[in-house]
């Protein structure tokens, strides 16, 4: 937990306990010949030049470049079974309708809770050894008390296991299940799921899919604000498919973050602007589902956080990697080196209620860092595909190397 890292030839990092917006998401600071000394897994203290007397353990970054541990702040990354059968038919020019969602809430519901832990294990670790050291994960494919509970209690598990914090999400409102009536489950959600969840601390956050074939804006306000009532933060899957006024919603109930925003309205960013809502965006489901990328600039212009994230799921985004998601940022969302590493690091933080610890490289907050195989923190998203993270180190721990 005591740790001091040497040799850094570039560190990069936002700044603040606060999500940045417009042009402060452009901000950092830039440290060369660098070090960061790290007492009781929390950072004592980072400069340049000469660094501090140190009797404990070190690292040698050997002139590599320096961020904050990398934050996804969406992804479903507890699930059992595939839908390959859906991305080939994709591939065909079959367009994406959500339906597919039932087809892993059957296979989740057959899963065991040991089973759930074991298949999500793996694909963590992977996201960990991209520089991935904190992320959401919501629920979502149980769609039943008994199997949402199910899934809570696997990333409850897989947090308290990992060297990663897991922030989790209950998202009983993804689909509609088969064997109930629409307005029968809402009713159980409202009454009854929500309850459950905030009585036994499984979740932090509660997310509701609000777009066209799914939940519309006045089931997912009534669920909310029984959320909200329960004492959970408020996410939105806000305008993925069609604009609906998702995000004019989200800007109304002043939720933490909405989410995808493919479709969103200049109302709804407008709302989202003055509310102070995080916009996660998720431009790897819009290469997936061929559908246009969301319109980060017009986001960042109008003073609205943004974060990016994967939406790593088995349907409609099976990407895990956070860095393959940075170059498309910059390809296709036209945002800066800079916008997009404030965007997975301290606002995708701020996403996730974490932004006072996580996200950025100051003393106090925990030591959770990556070292790059690389100069700069630009040659991130330049190296398409590739996974430069040499080291990880999670609140002063190497656990990857």
């Amino acid at each position: 937990m005591d740790l001091l890292v040497y040799g850094i030839g570039q560190l990069a990092t936002p700044t603040g306990g606060e999500p940045q917006r417009g042009a402060g998401q452009r901000e950092l600071t830039l440290l060369h010949g660098a070090y960061l000394l790290i007492r009781d897994g929390r950072v004592a203290a980072v400069g340049e030049g000469r660094w501090p007397r140190f009797a404990g353990p070190t690292l040698d970054a050997g002139g590599r470049a320096v961020t904050p541990g990398l934050v996804d702040p969406h992804t479903h990354a507890v699930f059992a079974g595939s839908r390959v059968e859906e991305f080939l038919a994709r591939a065909r020019g079959e367009k994406y309708t959500g339906g597919g969602i039932l087809t892993t809430v059957q296979a989740t519901r057959e899963a065991r809770e040991e089973e759930l832990v074991d298949l999500a294990r793996p694909r963590l670790l992977r996201m960990l050894a991209q520089g991935v050291t904190a992320g959401e994960v919501k629920s979502g494919y149980g769609l039943a008390l008994v199997h949402e509970l199910k899934m809570l209690r696997a990333i409850r598990r897989l947090g308290d296991e990992l060297p990663l914090t897991l922030v989790p999400t209950f998202m009983g409102a993804h689909a509609f299940p088969p064997d109930i009536s629409r307005e029968a489950y809402v009713r159980l959600l409202v009454a009854d799921m929500i309850p459950a969840v905030a009585r036994d601390g499984l979740a932090r956050f509660c997310d509701v899919f609000c777009d066209r074939g799914f939940y519309t804006v006045d089931e997912a306000r009534a669920i909310l604000r029984a959320a909200r009532d329960a004492g959970l933060g408020l996410k939105v899957h806000a305008d993925e498919l069609a604009h609906v006024g998702a995000a004019e919603l989200a800007g109304e109930l002043g939720v933490t973050s909405a989410e995808h925003l493919l479709h969103v309205s200049q109302e709804g960013i407008q709302a989202l602007s003055r509310s102070g809502t995080v916009a996660v965006l998720l431009p790897g489901t819009a290469l997936v589902l061929d559908e246009p990328y969301p319109p980060a600039r017009d986001l960042i212009a109008a003073g609205v956080p943004v974060a990016l994230g994967t939406d790593f799921n088995p349907g409609s985004c099976p990407l895990s990697s956070l860095p393959f998601v940075m170059s498309l940022a910059v390809l296709r969302l036209r945002m800066s080196p800079e916008e997009v590493l404030t965007a997975v690091t301290l606002n995708a933080a701020a996403a996730l209620g974490l932004a006072d610890s996580v996200g950025s490289l100051e003393p106090g907050k925990r030591a959770d860092l990556v070292v790059w195989e690389a100069e700069s923190y630009e040659e991130i998203p330049y190296w398409i595909g590739q996974n430069l993270a040499w080291a990880v180190v999670k609140e002063g721990r190497v656990v990857v190397s």
